[in-house]
């Protein structure tokens, strides 16, 4: 599959929706309009990819809706060369968004099918994220901790404490919380021992499995 002129036209039309649903950072818009998201889908499925919609993906997974990808992207508020922890690296596409932005980019996936996919297809993309792991989200990698930002692209029916506690002091945890629908939630580290939370309203995610090992 190629990128074609046709394609970029598309991601154009692609952000000004996602910009007229309220997403304003322009970095995010911009890495909208770039990414070639189309690719990270069956190409039979291409017409589908520059949708705002959600789209299964292998592993009984799904490819996120492109304004859900941009509106927790634009909650972390990060910066080139802030250090992110993603937990969910799914199909990769927000990990390109991360990318795009210039944070180093530490994921974790916990399908094996999914993460040997992904590994292989963002490196052939040209994305070159720090980290890419396969394990157990829920733990977080305090071995490369504290971090910037931490984004969870999966439904959490509880906030993990070892992700608020890998946080730095000012960083940012982006998290939809819930069981059948989650509300998109966002803490942010104040002090050691203090977190500030806000809620953004209801989205719908796959669960966020835990190992039980």
């Amino acid at each position: 599959m190629k990128d074609t002129f046709k394609h970029r036209g598309m991601r154009n039309k692609l952000a000004e929706v996602v910009a007229a649903k309220g997403i304003e950072d322009k970095a995010v818009l911009a890495a909208v309009k770039k990414i070639p998201r189309h690719l990270f889908m069956d190409s039979s499925f291409e017409d589908h990819a520059y949708q705002d919609k959600a789209f299964p993906i292998a592993a009984g997974q799904t490819i996120s809706q492109p304004y859900t990808v941009a509106f927790q992207t634009e909650k972390l508020t990060v910066k080139s060369g802030d250090k992110v922890l993603e937990i969910g690296t799914g199909s990769g596409y927000q990990t390109a968004m991360l990318c795009e932005l210039g944070v180093k980019v530490y994921s974790i996936e916990r399908q094996l099918e999914l993460f040997k996919k992904t590994k292989l297809f963002l490196t052939k993309l040209g994305y070159r994220p720090k980290r890419l792991i396969f394990g157990d989200g829920y733990k977080g990698l305090p071995d490369e901790a504290p971090f910037d930002g931490i984004i969870v692209t999966a439904g959490a029916p509880f906030v993990p404490k070892p992700l608020l506690s890998q946080l730095k002091v000012g960083g940012k945890l982006v998290i939809p919380v819930g069981d059948e629908t989650q509300i998109m939630t966002v803490f942010t580290r104040t002090s050691s021992k203090s977190f500030e939370k806000e809620e953004y309203g209801e989205f719908r995610f796959v669960p966020l499995l835990e190992d039980k090992n």
